[in-house]
Order: structure tokens, then sequence, then C-alpha cells
């Protein structure tokens, strides 16, 4: 493919609480020519209904969709970053990936 490596790619990580600032954030990043990896789902399942074998698959898929990317780009609303989050950064940094941030922190 011609084109291949030619799109920046960004992993959005943040609070799934966060759904309609992640979909503005990737409808933007998308029409700017990116290529824009979200979290898995947003309302379907409670967290709390997930099992711990399910959380751990769905962990391991964001850091796989982190590797794949250029940078990551956190959104946290108000300044709040969760624990998961905070992985997710801590991975980004690890693997010498950019860490960005919607709001200044």
């Amino acid at each position: 493919m011609d084109n291949y490596n030619k799109y920046k790619i960004i992993t959005l990580c943040g609070s799934v609480k966060f759904k309609d600032e992640f979909l503005k954030v990737q409808e933007k990043l998308t029409l700017e020519g990116n290529i824009v990896f979200t979290p898995n789902f947003f309302n379907s399942i409670k967290k709390e209904d997930i099992s711990k074998e399910t959380k751990k698959m769905l962990d391991s898929m964001h850091k796989q969709k982190i590797d794949m990317s250029d940078e990551i780009l956190v959104i946290n609303i108000d300044g709040y970053i969760g624990e998961s989050t905070r992985n997710e950064i801590d991975y980004a940094k690890e693997k010498g990936k950019k860490v960005k941030y919607l709001e200044s922190i």
C-alpha cells in the first residue's frame, strides 16, 4: 500500500464516562487526517459487570492499540485521570510514545 505510514495513528485514552468528548475528538482528529483508535465500547456494558478475564483482555487490546500508535491523547476533562488511564500513560511512555493531553495538566 503506497500510503501506509502516511497517516499518524493516535490512540485516545481516558475514562469512558467522557464518551461525548471521545466522539468529538475522534471526529476532529480523523478529519485532520489521522487514524484514531478509541476504547472498545462506552455504554453497552457496565464496568462492574465485566469479568476479570474480560477486563484483562480489553486492557491488553488497548495496549496493543497503543503499540500500533504514534502517540496517545488523554481525554482528561477537568483534570480527571483514573487509574487505568494512568497505567496506559505509563505504558505509552515506556514504549516511547508521545503523550498529549486534551486539557493542560
